[in-house]
């Protein structure tokens, strides 16, 4: 991507994009209450699905599992549970995973997960699942989940090289995964060039881009550089000069975001998976720039 072309002004001719959700597990009431309310507001966009992540070292097991239950309960969405190899026995995976089953659960977005706070690098346990691939077949073994894994156009950080970070991709796939999520970019371009090697390996499952609507570059650019996802100069200059401006952020960042995915769109991609970080404000302003609309009884027209 050459540079930010400015905002939507051309009529949208694509057909409403399919489009799916991710959120964290709160903390606190205070984050109890705007999650909620981000859930009710994107909800009548009637989303494929609804993710809820899992913390480092598998931190958040039970308010994951809490916040995926009550979406199942108190929600028409369909929730999907992030699941890693992190911190935990096969037999205490299978366990969670069997207990997602019986609650009505039937996604699980599969993961080898990041290593603890100050681990430098994942080890697996030792009676446990040794990465993503084992954990879709072992998840396979327990019920018949649809299954979701992650992909990487830029490379996962401790993949060997692109070809081999591919090849990894196609054995979480033909363990049983039926769909790819990506991880986070800015660049179209990038995407498409790695999905061009992504179909010519022989994947031909759906890749959807993974996409972030940005708001707090600084904090942007220190998750980037964590998780090897380019940031390009254009957007630090977009960014540069309105750190206390919040309200001119949200409009530079929903922007960035709508161009990225129209772009996207004019290359015949149309299902995006938006990390909302909890916040609904941008991913709605942008699901409603590509055509998604509810209406007044919730219908997405």
């Amino acid at each position: 991507m050459n540079g930010f072309h400015g905002l939507i002004t051309h009529e949208n001719t694509s057909a409403p994009p399919q489009v799916s959700f991710e959120f964290f597990p709160p903390k606190t009431e205070k984050m109890s209450e705007i999650l909620w309310g981000s859930i009710k507001r994107l909800e009548p966009l009637g989303p494929r699905f609804v993710s809820v992540t899992y913390g480092a070292g598998g931190t958040t097991r039970e308010r994951t599992h809490a916040t995926v239950v009550r979406i199942l309960k108190d929600t028409d969405l369909v929730p999907a549970a992030h699941l890693t190899c992190v911190g935990a026995s096969r037999g205490e995976i299978d366990d969670v995973a069997a207990g997602y089953w019986e609650a009505g659960v039937r996604h699980i977005v599969a993961l080898r997960g990041d290593p603890p706070q100050n681990d430098p690098s994942f080890v697996p346990h030792e009676d446990g699942y040794a990465n993503a691939a084992e954990l879709v077949a072992g998840l396979k073994n327990v019920a018949n989940f649809e299954i979701s894994v992650a992909s990487y156009p830029e490379v996962h950080v401790d993949a060997a090289s692109p070809d081999a970070d591919i090849d990894y991709l196609k054995r979480k796939i033909d363990a049983g995964a039926s769909r790819a999520i990506t991880q986070v970019f800015f660049d179209p371009d990038v995407f498409l060039r790695w999905l061009e090697k992504v179909r010519a390996a022989g994947i031909d499952v759906p890749i959807v881009p993974g996409i972030m609507p940005v708001s707090n570059f600084e904090g942007a650019v220190r998750f980037c550089g964590m998780c090897g996802a380019y940031v390009p100069q254009w957007m630090h200059r977009l960014f540069d000069g309105i750190e206390k401006d919040g309200e001119t952020r949200k409009l530079v960042g929903a922007s960035i975001a709508a161009e990225q995915c129209r772009r996207l769109q004019a290359a015949g991609i149309n299902e995006f998976h938006f990390y909302t970080l909890n916040r609904a404000d941008l991913t709605y302003a942008i699901c409603h720039i590509l055509g998604l609309r509810a209406g007044p009884a919730g219908d997405v027209l």
